[in-house]
């Protein structure tokens, strides 16, 4: 009987050994799309290579790890392994100085002061204002930001699959996260609270895929002040889901 059990233990070890092979191979493309799609919102000095490195790593821990049982396709499972594993690559090549974090914690700050005392949206000049800044510094604060990748609406994880597939960070049960219904009704709630020009910055960068210069057309403004207004959209969220990020 001893020999059955391990016969049959093998047996099953080899065959989820080949349902894991096939899974990788009939996904492997998935990973390249999500890469290419990451890259056109990327700065030159992020290698595509690297990407799908970290994206094949993060399908091969998706096919180990994943349970049917849960509800969700294996698609949209490896999809957020894969995705998080490629948010996880580019933030270990953050350059951005410490002095600029904290500009960015500031103004986040700001915001949520300006807004709980005067019961609305917080403008730039108020922000400025209260972090004794000209309005041309506390937009080349938000330019900077945007363009050291300091932060992204990649970055905020969310169970909302409406809003982009792009958004997903890696987390360490994400069946769990896509579950919890909570989070995307809070992040849906903010984004619909937003001032417009920001909430249509972010609907035509991620719902439409347009990039920034894309963006710019369509609003009839440069493609530097949709960095900024995407920047301060991103602080913006932040600082109202302050509870649910911390």
């Amino acid at each position: 009987m001893n020999e059955l059990a391990a016969y049959r233990a093998t047996a099953r070890a080899d065959e989820q050994a080949i349902n894991q092979d096939e899974l990788v191979n009939r996904h492997a493309p998935l990973v390249k799309r999500i890469a290419h799609h990451l890259m056109s919102r990327l700065p030159p000095s992020v290698q595509i290579d690297d990407l799908i490195q970290a994206g094949m790593i993060g399908l091969l821990e998706a096919s180990r790890n994943y349970d049917a049982s849960q509800g969700a396709s294996f698609e949209t499972y490896a999809g957020i392994r894969i995705r998080g594993a490629m948010l996880d690559e580019i933030r270990k090549g953050d350059w951005a100085p410490r002095s600029l974090h904290r500009k960015v914690r500031e103004i986040g700050r700001a915001m949520q002061e300006i807004e709980a005392e005067q019961g609305r949206d917080a403008r730039d000049a108020e922000v400025a204002g209260r972090l004794n800044l000209s309005l041309d510094e506390y937009h080349q604060v938000l330019q900077d930001a945007n363009g050291h990748r300091l932060f992204s609406f990649e970055d905020l994880p969310t169970g909302d699959e409406n809003i982009s597939q792009g958004l997903t960070e890696r987390i360490a049960e994400p069946l769990e996260e896509l579950e919890n219904g909570g989070f995307g009704q809070a992040l849906a709630e903010a984004i619909a609270s937003l001032p417009e020009r920001e909430r249509l910055v972010m609907s035509l960068y991620y719902d439409e895929e347009l990039n920034l210069r894309e963006t710019g057309e369509v609003l009839g403004v440069s493609e530097s002040r949709v960095c900024q207004i995407h920047a301060q959209a991103v602080i913006r969220l932040r600082a109202r889901l302050t509870e649910w990020l911390e």
